[in-house]
């Protein structure tokens, strides 16, 4: 990043930043209070059906980058007051800096250098008097139990039934080592009393829920639906498998997650979360579920076999938010935008462990199927060989091994955000017969529509491509064409002179002396 221009940088102190940002909300309802001061939130009043009318209202209202989250507050067939928030990030940086307390204004690039500062720092939860909890204000147990009054949704016309999808936190135990696992699966209302879970393969609470199946014990799991924006961001990701992600969300918040013990079974839940529900999965407890219209813009795998929770207990607020996040093609994604900064920072973590010297700069495109599909880093090659073993890392480190697919390396002098400069140093600097490498058999998703009969899809491949210049003969490689350092700050200083619209761009390479 030292290579963008003093001249154009409106640099502020920390102090001046810390005036700017605010606490990251501890719940949805101070996360909606913030975005619509900003004007970031759009209420609808108008009654709408939960029957795929609120998924193809967000759908195309979220056609624009930086839409508004949609606050839905009348649902048919749901009792009054009970709403459902779309989309609570959706493509907006502004909702995504109030989502971790961060300040606004900040540059892609500066936003994801702190994300990843931030992503690795831990702080451990702690439990609160259950009486404190504002999510145990109302109770349903045995007969009274039906979530089926929830704003669940068909988010799409083909899916298989009303769905949590996938703005949710799911809480699990490992059996072996005790720690406790959030992740956010889709959840299928079966019944008034059941919810089924579908779990790619190699996703931690799958594992825990085979695990406790093996030793002929039931699986205990929390769902919780309406969580706060830190969570939901932890939540979503890949973090080491014998690590809890409540730490790491309350680490990102800057403050401990807020519990309260429960009553149904073993573990806590958030005592701030507008719905949860605690469950069992006993031996071979399963329904068929699906299909559902995933982050890849396409419906995932065919109607099959998917973990069946029976819920044993639901504890809710006054008046509940159901958090929704549409699956869809970007912009509409809602996890798109947040993915690709929490992803890059975290891909970029995994190298920095590894003592990967060099790094410029990560990012995986949130057109690219949610973040998943394109990750390009930008490196300074230092010896012979190290663009190769970026990729080869960057494709299989944790954060980046599930669902990766094209890994790309450019030069230090190439913005890895900006997608036309990657497209010219494919153009310029790869050369396909040796430049590409692939891996077979990596860890994949039933979600990917590119491998057929679905039962291939767990095992993916990644395209490793060296869109570097040949370190072999870098100090003879053809220059290129670059504005002079001088001319550029001159140029700089008197852009509104010149009468030019708007502010300088920043460009990371320039002709020194």
């Amino acid at each position: 990043m030292e290579e963008i221009a003093v001249a154009i940088r409106e640099a502020k102190s920390e102090r001046e930043e810390s005036e700017q940002a605010a606490p990251a909300p501890r719940d949805v309802r101070e996360y909606i209070a913030a975005i619509e001061k900003i004007g970031q939130l759009k209420r609808i009043t108008s009654a709408v059906s939960r029957n795929e009318e609120m998924g193809a209202i967000t759908y195309m209202y979220h056609q624009r980058i930086g839409a508004p989250a949609l606050l839905f507050e009348k649902i048919t067939g749901c009792p009054p007051g009970f709403r459902a928030l779309w989309n609570p990030i959706g493509s907006s940086m502004d909702r995504l800096a109030i989502a971790i307390g961060d300040p606004f204004g900040l540059s892609l690039h500066q936003f994801i250098e702190r994300y990843r500062d931030r992503s690795g720092k831990r702080i451990a939860p702690v439990i609160v008097d259950p009486k404190d909890a504002p999510v145990n204000a109302h109770h349903m147990r045995g007969g009274d139990i039906d979530v089926t009054i929830f704003p669940a949704a068909r988010h799409w016309p083909h899916d298989g039934g009303e769905y949590i999808g996938t703005c949710d936190a799911t809480i699990t135990r490992d059996p072996d080592g005790g720690w406790l696992n959030v992740g956010t699966y889709r959840q299928m209302v079966q019944s008034r009393n059941e919810v089924g879970l579908y779990l790619s393969p190699g996703k931690d609470a799958r594992l825990h829920i085979e695990r406790y199946w093996s030793m002929g014990k039931p699986c205990e799991v929390i769902a919780c639906w309406g969580i706060d924006p830190a969570l939901f961001l932890v939540a979503s990701q890949t973090f080491p498998k014998t690590q809890s992600e409540l730490d790491y969300a309350g680490g990102l918040a800057g403050r401990p997650v807020e519990l309260v013990q429960g009553t149904a079974t073993s573990l806590p839940y958030p005592a701030r979360a507008e719905i949860v529900m605690e469950g069992l999965i006993p031996p071979g407890s399963e329904r068929t579920e699906g299909p559902f219209g995933e982050f890849t813009g396409y419906y995932g795998r065919p109607p099959g076999p998917a973990f069946l929770m029976q819920v044993k207990a639901v504890h809710y607020r006054d008046n509940p938010i159901l958090t929704h996040a549409l699956m869809a093609d970007y912009p509409a994604n809602e996890q798109a935008m947040f993915f690709s900064v929490a992803r890059s920072g975290r891909i970029w973590n995994d190298l920095e462990r590894l003592g990967i010297p060099g790094i410029k700069g990560i990012y995986c495109h949130p057109a690219a199927s949610g973040g998943f599909g394109i990750t390009v880093i930008s490196i300074e090659q230092r010896y012979a060989g190290h663009a190769k073993q970026v990729l080869a890392l960057a494709a299989q480190c944790p954060a980046g091994a599930y669902f990766s697919k094209w890994i790309i390396a450019v030069d230090e002098d190439v913005d890895p955000i900006d997608i036309n400069q990657v497209l010219w140093a494919l153009a310029t600097r790869c050369h396909p017969a040796t430049d590409i490498d692939l891996l077979r058999d990596t860890w994949s998703t039933y979600l990917d529509p590119s491998q057929n009969p679905p039962e291939k899809r767990p095992f993916g491949s990644n395209a490793l491509i060296n869109a570097c210049k040949d370190y072999r003969f870098i100090k003879e490689f053809s220059p290129r064409t670059k504005v002079r350092r001088a001319t550029y700050e001159a140029v700089c200083r008197r852009w509104k002179e010149l009468g030019l619209e708007g502010e300088p761009p920043q460009l990371r390479a320039l002709e020194e002396g």
